[in-house]
């Protein structure tokens, strides 16, 4: 065991105040991610046509709670739903696995042979009048209790953590590449994981240069490794990775298993919920342990964590601190946080402390799972596309939460100490 522990060290061989961490991410056609996509197609369906998504008893809004599990051919959407929408379910989930890519078993699934079981039931009438209990609709209680937590990090123009953003990066960069034909070996079940060296300084943490770089990519008969290797270097790999963080004692593990031809539901089981780290931050700053696919906003899995992660951000972007973790927490039917924790890691400039990070936070910030809603506009059918390549760090305008809050911490400061 000494022997093989200082050999690993000698391997790594990183200078002192140095690390490396890892994160990891996998395609929308990994067997998991198959079902946060159902899930999410079942949920937007429900909105397009009843689009509140609030939790009023006896009120023609929908409430959903959707998950899937999918093997070898078969698919099975459970949970409860309770809607005017007239969904048919079996439509959109087939027309899920197409968009995914499952048009063939040869491919480890086929949309149109699929097995599909479908058992749905209404939301609990008791949690429904925990949640809402005729209240207004800036004052419903939060669908069940939990903590969710937020981070940003300035490390990248996206404030995401850099492992975990080319993470997401090289993910989107394989299923588009596979989508355009660009390469037409490609099948749709893929996985990465990126390792990056960091230097700490202080209590910063700075990225130094990415160290290893393995990505898993489902493929044809007739492709050779040799192929494989050329295309992702070519058409993923450098498109992708920044420059500035690549040295020629980068470390490629490009299909380290050599053949990877039976993938999806053919070679693994796939649940709802079960890729919480890929969907976050890539194990930086910690994961309240809830899922988000197949939700609708009124469970605080996933609204208070886009709103934790808008929190975060805002922080962040505004010059307060370098990087930050949120953690939130509800219980059900209560409207209020029951906490709030601000956590800078040290970063936080000189003229404040996370004491008044977290003062800061309570008088920007209404936490409140109706305001949330309301604020980050939760009630659009807009989650499916959530679902694949990470819920935060993305340039799209419907992911209001990476629309950060800018914060004049001088002018809020001088108000502090005029009111004393």
């Amino acid at each position: 065991m000494d022997i093989e522990q200082g050999s690993l060290k000698k391997k790594f061989n990183l200078p002192k105040g140095h690390f490396l961490f890892t994160s990891e991410s996998v395609s929308a056609g990994h067997p998991d991610k198959l079902c946060d996509f159902i899930s999410d197609s079942v949920l937007d369906a429900c909105l397009e046509q009843d689009p509140n998504a609030k939790v009023i008893l006896f009120s023609k809004e929908s409430k959903v709670a959707c998950e899937s599990s999918v093997k070898n051919s078969m698919v099975m959407v459970f949970g409860e739903i309770s809607t005017t929408a007239h969904v048919q379910y079996e439509s959109v989930i087939r027309e899920a696995i197409k968009q995914v890519g499952y048009d063939n078993m040869a491919k480890g699934f086929d949309y149109k042979s699929a097995t599909v079981m479908i058992a749905l039931d209404q939301q609990s009438q008791e949690i429904n009048q925990a949640v809402v209990g005729g209240k207004k609709e800036e004052d419903i209680g939060a669908g069940d209790q939990g903590l969710m937590i937020g981070y940003a990090s300035d490390e990248t123009p996206e404030l995401m953590p850099l492992s975990h953003q080319i993470c997401n990066q090289l993910i989107q960069r394989l299923q588009e590449v596979r989508k355009s034909e660009i390469v037409t070996w490609m099948r749709p079940d893929a996985k990465v994981q990126v390792t990056v060296q960091y230097r700490k300084e202080g209590s910063s943490v700075v990225p130094v240069r990415i160290h290893n770089v393995l990505i898993s990519q489902q493929h044809d008969e007739k492709v050779t490794n040799k192929e494989i290797a050329k295309d992702l270097i070519e058409h993923v790999i450098t498109p992708v990775l920044p420059a500035k963080y690549v040295d020629e004692n980068i470390i490629y593990h490009l299909n380290p298993s050599k053949a990877f031809i039976t993938g999806g539901p053919c070679g693994d089981a796939g649940l709802t919920g079960r890729k919480i780290i890929v969907d976050t931050y890539g194990g930086w700053g910690g994961h309240g342990g809830g899922a988000f696919s197949g939700k609708d906003s009124t469970k605080v899995d996933r609204s208070a964590a886009y709103a934790a992660r808008w929190v975060a951000k805002s922080l962040v972007a505004s010059g307060l601190c370098k990087r930050v973790m949120i953690q939130v927490a509800y219980g059900i039917g209560i409207s209020e946080p029951l906490s709030i924790y601000v956590n800078s890691y040290g970063t936080v400039i000189p003229e404040l402390d996370d004491d008044l990070l977290q003062d800061i936070v309570f008088d920007h910030f209404d936490l409140r799972p109706g305001v949330i809603i309301r604020d980050l506009k939760l009630k659009r059918p807009i989650f499916s596309k959530t679902s694949s390549g990470g819920h935060f760090g993305r340039n799209d305008p419907d992911f209001t939460w990476e629309q950060p809050k800018i914060i004049d911490w001088k002018v809020w400061l001088a108000k502090q100490e005029k009111q004393q």
